[in-house]
């Protein structure tokens, strides 16, 4: 099953129409660049934003941006808040957008906790997982109606936007 609602903007004065996502793409360069990051925070958990156009029901990120993870549990990630709302400025007036978030599980699943569970709550956000074991294995998922919905992960060849850091 592929349902994730997204708000889409059609204009701040206009009215909103959902779009159904089933489809991630990213570059191998931002997959590498991930399981890295999942490598190197182990045995705690990595985490960044993911910054993106939509394309009907296809999401395409165009970079990732890491973050400090500020949670002080192995267990869980916390995003610094100032982060997203300077990429959220940087962004606006773009065609880009923040798309969802990436993650790490040390435990190896590619799967969403209870903990990610709790932490969710906006519509069509896509969340990236690698769980971390002898591989990173990278899946992702948006969430809809209180669920996560599994997404299709497609890898572009080249990037086609740089990743700050």
């Amino acid at each position: 099953m592929h349902c994730a609602l997204r708000v889409l903007r059609v204009s701040p004065s206009r009215a909103i129409l959902p779009v159904m996502v089933s489809t991630i793409t990213l570059s191998s360069a931002h997959r590498v660049q991930i399981e890295a990051e999942a490598r190197a925070a182990f045995p705690k958990e990595c985490c960044g934003l993911l910054e993106g156009v939509r394309d009907g029901n296809v999401v395409r990120v165009i970079a990732v941006h890491p973050a400090c993870n500020l949670s002080e549990d192995a267990d869980r990630f916390e995003i610094d808040p100032a982060i997203q709302f300077a990429l959220m400025r940087a962004l606006r007036d773009t065609e880009r957008e923040i798309l969802g978030c990436y993650h790490s599980h040390p435990n190896g699943k590619a799967e969403p906790s209870p903990r990610d569970r709790e932490g969710a709550g906006e519509e069509g956000f896509v969340w990236l997982i690698a769980g971390v074991a002898a591989d990173v294995t990278l899946r992702a998922f948006a969430y809809c109606g209180g669920e996560f919905i599994p997404l299709v992960l497609s890898e572009r060849r080249a990037a086609s936007g740089r990743s700050p850091g």
